[in-house]
Order: structure tokens, then C-alpha cells, then sequence
């Protein structure tokens, strides 16, 4: 019988350097690599919805398309490779709903975290990665062409880096904290040593 693969979230800012060190370290466990939103064809079209150039959601409007991408990536993507003894390393997962929707938005965390359990099944990241850089290396990061989360003043941006700091904090044996400041491989090896991989 297959042991049951391990399921890995990064989370953080934008620009924080979550895409490229998720796919290197898929890269050295053999893992499946995907992404919140737009991991399923699906979410392709939530994400395009979420971040594109169309009319923007309300509030609650977002966090269920958030929801709704979610529901479809643990069904499709995450949870048959995890059945199969794949690990899978996802770029965002329920962490994000938490500090945009919630820290950054304000709505209720708790509200949102039913929202997250129903939509999961109760299936969450074993280890969540927080990669943590300064508002202003972000921007920088950046540059000009914007997604719509990428546009939110800096306020927003401060809120949201706060809410992952206090997510963390909450739940230790969840969340490890690395620095995301640095060069690609200086941060690949704090993800190793926090992950646990030689």
C-alpha cells in the first residue's frame, strides 16, 4: 500500500519568491507542482476572473471564487496524488484566503476558516512554507505590469504580510517562517534546512 504523500503550501506576498521556490524544491523531492488559483482548468478561469483586467468582485464575491478554485484543485490535482504516494507542493493554498480576504480585507477569520474547512474537506497543507520579505524589496520586485492583487496599495500589503506573520504564530507545527530575502539559492537552502530535505 502507498504511504500517503506529503502536502506542501507556500504562502507570502506578493513577490515574495513562493513560485520559484516551490517549483525547486518540487523539483528536488519529485513532486507534483501546482498552484492557487488556476491549478485545474477550471481555476484558470476563476484566476483570470480573480486577477484580470474584468470587473472586480465584491468582497465575499472573491473569497468564494477563492474557495471554489480550492475546491476544484484538492479534488482533481491534490488529493489523487496524494492518494498515489505523490508529495505535492502547492504556490498559496487556505493561508491566502486567511490574510487577503481576512487580514487584508477584514472579514471574519472565522467566518473564512469555515469557508476553508468546508471547501477542503478538512484536507490542509501538513507543512506551510511563509516566505517573508519587506514591502519595499516586493515592489521592487514587481516592476510595472500588475495583476490586481499585485495593484493594492501598501496599506493592503501591510496588512496581509501582519496576518501571515500572525497565522504562523498561531499554529507552529504548521507554519515555518523563512527569510525570502537574498538570492534564489540562499533562500532554497533555508527552504531546505525549514522542509527538512538534505
Amino acid at each position: 500500500m502507498n504511504r500517503r504523500g506529503k502536502y506542501i503550501a507556500f504562502e507570502g506576498w506578493e513577490a515574495s519568491g513562493k513560485s520559484t521556490q516551490a517549483r525547486l524544491l518540487s523539483q528536488r523531492l519529485d513532486a507534483v507542482l501546482t498552484r492557487e488559483p488556476g491549478g485545474t482548468d477550471l481555476g484558470l478561469a476563476i484566476r483570470d476572473l480573480l486577477l484580470g483586467d474584468g470587473p472586480a468582485p465584491t468582497e465575499r464575491a472573491e473569497a468564494l471564487l477563492f474557495a471554489a478554485d480550492r475546491a476544484q484543485h484538492l479534488a482533481e490535482v491534490v488529493e489523487p496524488a496524494l492518494a498515489e504516494g505523490r508529495d505535492v507542493i502547492t504556490d498559496r493554498s487556505y493561508g491566502s484566503t486567511l490574510a487577503y480576504q481576512g487580514y487584508g480585507r477584514g472579514q471574519s477569520i472565522e467566518e473564512l476558516m469555515r469557508l476553508v474547512e468546508w471547501t477542503s474537506g478538512g484536507v490542509l497543507p501538513d507543512l506551510v512554507v511563509l516566505l517573508t520579505v519587506a514591502v519595499d524589496t516586493a515592489d521592487g520586485r514587481l516592476g510595472d505590469q500588475r495583476d490586481r492583487m499585485e495593484s493594492e496599495d501598501v496599506d493592503f500589503a501591510k496588512r496581509v504580510i501582519e496576518g501571515f506573520g500572525a497565522l504562523a504564530e498561531a499554529d507552529p507545527n504548521r507554519w515555518v517562517v523563512v527569510d525570502g530575502a537574498g538570492s534564489i539559492e540562499e533562500v532554497a537552502v533555508r527552504v531546505a534546512h525549514a522542509v527538512g530535505v538534505q
